[in-house]
């Protein structure tokens, strides 16, 4: 952190001490702010590293102010950190949402306080170094296109592939357009390996339905020669080269007529990995292949791998964030929605059955005794019981319904437009399945549990958020957990 610049953006002076003394003996240069008007000043004159926004400013909301810090051209990349005296949940969401790259509730632990900051100015740090690291190699990119006029076809190649492409798109484009390019009948991409037997044909531009297609790599030794050397390999005519000898003796023992004149093998690495060869080919009637054919192609592909490399990193991110974004919403027992997302739906189902004035209800299921079956069989058959009644309760919703995990044995069912009625009737089928259905078959002899139910509904007097919701719900679950369970009560 040293050296690091941080604003302290807070109207209570005790807060901007502390926040301060803390920063400052981890080796910040911090400067406070008591109101908007003093921010905007420091952020045009002194250029912090990191936003310290309180979430109440005198004169500004602090989302306000961070919506204004991320609209701005010379500040949308500055993290900001809000600072909060309470933490709803919608405070947080929306300040995330907004772009704020955390959010810290007051009165903070030194420590934790100075942990957050480090981590984003880390994250910052990396950030800027990506950018410039992207900006030099644009810059570098930009530098080579300008050469010659075989630099302007590439760059009309580099433009098709550098949009977001899947690798294997990529390579079919690249394929076509420096066979095109260099006026070639055949071009290809085969993946491989050095010390490889087999490879594999990735694309060709004379047979585009030819994918994933396995070649024997021994017939083929201009191949292997650029994947063990590295290096491009020009042969101008393969009825008189040196490297195909072996083969010609082969082919005129076995009759074969090779309609190929001269080749190209130009191998190419992903990251600091061999990956392959682009393989170019004229025909016996076409003019050979030379040196300034291989110059040229070399340029394309040398440019462009950064673009297959970049595909393949966002063809890897986008399966993490897809993985990622799952295990965010779901609960890893039971595969059910966790109560964190449980909530974020939840308020969006009030608000739609308030704006388009229909019917929400809500049922919290608690596991009656559940606890005996722990301390009787285990957590293991615990486990297995919760993952059975969740899927149970999956089953029997329809695909409108949600189901999560809210906690320990507590799973809650949300019912959009559904009235009391329905809804009472909907939880006594679950309840009486529930009692029917013999659990942790597969660990223990069939255990029979049992179930009760609160119900709560939207529209009602006494409901008008989503806590109004929890709350009915818990206290219909308690009265039912009262009257002897095994019960639904409203």
């Amino acid at each position: 952190m040293r050296n690091a610049r941080v604003l302290v953006v807070d109207d209570d002076e005790g807060v901007r001490r502390a926040i301060t003394t803390a920063l400052g003996d981890a080796g910040c240069e911090v400067r406070e702010a008591v109101d908007a008007a003093s921010m905007r000043t420091l952020l045009a004159s002194w250029d912090p590293t990191l936003l310290l926004l309180d979430a109440s400013l005198p004169d500004a909301s602090g989302t306000q102010l961070l919506q204004e810090i991320k609209a701005g051209e010379a500040t949308r990349d500055l993290p900001v950190v809000m600072v909060a005296t309470r933490l709803p949940d919608e405070l947080t969401e929306l300040a995330l949402g907004l772009g704020a790259a955390d959010v810290l509730r007051k009165p903070f632990r030194p420590r934790e306080l100075v942990a957050r900051v480090q981590a984003q100015l880390r994250v910052h740090a990396l950030l800027r170094t990506t950018q410039a690291s992207l900006q030099s190699a644009e810059e570098e990119l930009n530098r080579v296109l300008e050469d010659s006029e075989n630099r302007r076809k590439l760059v009309d190649i580099l433009h098709e592939v550098t949009g977001d492409l899947s690798s294997d798109e990529i390579y079919h484009i690249l394929a076509r357009r420096v066979a095109r390019a260099l006026a070639l009948s055949r071009c290809s991409v085969i993946l491989a390996k050095p010390g490889d037997r087999v490879g594999v044909v990735a694309t060709a531009f004379d047979n585009p339905a030819l994918r994933n297609y396995e070649i024997n790599l021994e017939a083929y030794p201009e191949i292997r020669a650029a994947l063990e050397h590295g290096h491009p390999v020009l042969v101008e005519d393969l009825h008189t080269s040196p490297l195909f000898e072996d083969l010609r003796r082969e082919w005129a023992a076995n009759g074969t007529q090779v309609p190929i004149r001269s080749v190209i093998a130009l191998p190419f690495t992903l990251g600091k990995v061999q990956a392959g060869v682009f393989f170019l080919r004229r025909m016996v009637d076409e003019p050979p292949l030379t040196h300034e054919d291989v110059e040229f192609a070399d340029s394309v592909i040398k440019a462009a791998v950064a673009a297959i490399h970049r595909a393949q990193v966002i063809e890897t991110t986008k399966a993490d964030n897809a993985r990622l974004e799952v295990l965010a919403h779901t609960d890893p027992l039971t595969q059910v929605l966790n109560r964190r997302a449980l909530t974020v739906r939840l308020a969006s189902e009030l608000e739609r059955a308030r704006r388009y004035d229909s019917m929400l209800t809500l049922l919290m299921v608690d596991l009656d005794h559940f606890k005996n079956v722990n301390d009787t069989y285990g957590h293991l058959v615990g486990d297995e019981v919760l993952r059975e009644v969740a899927t149970l309760l999956q089953n029997e919703i329809r695909s409108v319904d949600v189901v999560a995990r809210y906690g320990g044995e507590e799973f809650v069912v949300v019912l959009p437009e559904t009235s009391l009625v329905g809804a009472v009737t909907f939880a006594e089928r679950i309840r009486e399945h529930v009692a029917a259905t013999p659990f942790a078959g597969a660990l223990v002899d069939a255990l029979q549990v049992t179930c009760s139910i609160g119900v709560s509904s939207y529209p009602s007097t006494t409901i008008n958020t989503v806590d109004d919701l929890f709350a009915r719900a818990d206290e219909a679950l308690y009265r039912a957990k009262a009257d002897g369970r095994n019960r639904v009560c409203l």
